[in-house]
């Protein structure tokens, strides 16, 4: 079940974060993977997205997760130092895998044979 918060300047919505659940199995505990970070470029610069980190690090605390992830295209600079301005960690190590499109059909067409 994904969820979401709205980030709110001047009573008008100008940002939101989608996130769900995920589990750690290193940590054995759940974790929140934020899904999607936007701050309208005219809003940026005012708090709003670190404000909406800081209310998901509260959330994680309080739900007793474990730690909480998030994907970042490597060209974003911007963001990259952003996150690490917040105590965020690159996982250097890690590299996202994808199934998609015809190599999706593909393999869940072997599964229903």
């Amino acid at each position: 079940m994904a969820e979401v918060i709205i980030g709110e300047y001047k009573n008008k919505p100008v940002a939101f974060a989608l996130f769900f659940h995920n589990f750690s199995t290193f940590l054995g505990k759940p974790g929140i993977y934020l899904e999607d970070l936007y701050v309208k470029p005219e809003a940026r610069g005012k708090g709003i997205g670190k404000t909406m980190l800081a209310f998901l690090a509260k959330l994680c605390v309080d739900r007793r997760c474990g730690r909480l992830e998030w994907s970042c295209l490597d060209w974003n600079k911007p963001a990259i130092e952003f996150y690490k301005q917040m105590g965020a960690v690159p996982m250097d190590e890690w590299t996202v895998y994808r199934l998609c499109g015809d190599a999706l059909d593909k393999l869940a067409m072997k599964f229903s044979k």
